[in-house]
């Protein structure tokens, strides 16, 4: 595009170095927010204990930029090993692993501060688009801690303030029509993106309507009142119920967007006589525009901040659904980037063109699975950089921990 200025590789790279540690200060933040009576604890039983975690981080980026991306020798072997990939069992199958198997706090840091002093050497070096991937995973994980630890007793963590909903609520029913359109789904070639967001392609979608705001806790209560199952984020006391929020309970938020599974959505969704929207329905609801013109934010052009949504770790935990109408799409839709990611109907699986990255090959293709499930938007915790429209993320149906809302769609 006329006018703009492509950047020297030298900004470029010096760009990618600020971000890095820039990311490496979010995720040091939420270690320092855990007692060290946590670091052993394993508060999802599906995943790893936090000490794998502690370790996790400074790992990858060794093994993709150091080993895999510039063949450097390895210091600690055993470490690169231990702490090189996490776990997704299906339910149930929790690993039998001791709190004695690990290795001590004291050891993994050592490990880490090794890892960074070396790997700072090497970054004038590294191959670009490792620098993206080693920033991108580890922004990932500064959103996957963050429910991780959202699921540990209050007394592991040190408390941080929390937003208080207002008492008044309205309820929320307003269905827009999207005209039928084109959506672009995937990244560009040539652009920084995951294996499962390539390649860029077109898809028609027929006209529906799309609920203008995500369905909230009031609207679910409605449900559970019926026979439902509650939410793993709520909890029952005396009666009331209450929100499990990151560092204490509140009484539960009537106007905040409800956090389910897939099963709980899709349920919700046929109990109400409608569906959920598809990963091509979502792009067109959030992207599309009367004119058939695409935007790279729901909003528009302009780069992401706090007054277009509750995203980039602005907040813990969510706001009202009506919060951010500087965030809506051009149809009038709220809300579609985040303050909770977005289940779909739509099944986690290659695109056209799919190619496994070849030194993280299982980053994908390892959850082509039938099982899992694509979500589109971005939680409170989400980083910004997730937000690009081609950015997908994936669930089990029946994975209880996510900040996952969901919104109703009649076709």
């Amino acid at each position: 595009m006329a006018g703009l200025r492509v950047l020297p590789k030298s900004e470029v790279r010096a760009a990618l170095t600020g971000r890095l540690l820039s990311a490496r200060a979010q995720t040091d933040h939420l270690f320092d927010i855990l007692k060290p009576s946590a670091l052993y604890g394993r508060p999802i039983a599906e995943r790893h204990r936090l000490i794998f975690y502690l370790g996790h981080l400074e790992a990858f980026d060794w093994n993709q930029i150091a080993r895999a991306g510039l063949d450097a020798a390895s210091f600690h072997p055993s470490f690169d090993k231990l702490f090189e990939f996490g776990i997704d069992p299906p339910a149930g199958k929790a690993s039998e692993d001791h709190p004695s198997d690990w290795p001590a706090v004291a050891e993994v840091r050592s490990y880490n501060t090794r890892v960074r002093s070396e790997l700072d050497r090497l970054l004038a070096e590294a191959p670009e688009d490792l620098l993206h991937i080693a920033i991108e995973h580890r922004l990932m994980h500064a959103e996957t801690l963050a429910y991780l630890f959202h699921n540990l007793a209050y007394e592991h963590k040190q408390s941080e303030p929390q937003i208080r909903s207002a008492a008044s609520y309205e309820r929320h029913h307003e269905m827009i029509v999207i005209p039928a359109g084109m959506a672009t789904l995937g990244q560009r070639a040539g652009e920084f993106g995951w294996d499962n967001e390539f390649d860029e392609h077109r898809v028609d979608v027929a006209a529906f309507e799309i609920s203008k705001h995500k369905i909230t806790n009031a609207e679910y209560l409605d449900f559970v009142r019926e026979g439902a199952r509650a939410p793993h984020f709520w909890a029952q006391r005396d009666g009331k119920w209450f929100y499990r929020g990151m560092f204490s309970e509140m009484p539960l938020p009537p106007d905040h967007p409800v956090y389910v599974t897939h099963g709980e959505a899709a349920a919700y969704a046929r109990w109400r006589g409608k569906s959920l929207v598809t990963e091509a329905q979502f792009h067109r609801a959030a992207y599309g525009t009367p004119s058939g013109i695409e935007r790279p934010y729901p909003w528009g052009d302009a780069p992401p901040d706090r007054r277009h949504g509750n995203f980039d770790f602005h907040h813990w935990d969510p706001t009202a659904v009506a919060a951010t109408p500087r965030g809506d799409s051009a149809f009038g839709v709220s809300q579609l980037v985040g303050n909770g990611w977005e289940w779909t109907s739509t099944r986690f699986s290659p695109f056209e063109g799919f190619r496994p990255y070849p030194t993280y090959p299982g980053y994908s293709q390892n959850f082509f699975d039938g099982d899992h499930y694509v979500l589109k938007g971005a939680s409170p915790r989400t980083a910004a950089c997730f937000l690009r429209r081609s950015f997908r993320n994936w669930f089990r149906s029946d994975y209880p921990y996510v900040y996952a809302s969901f919104r109703l769609v009649e076709n």
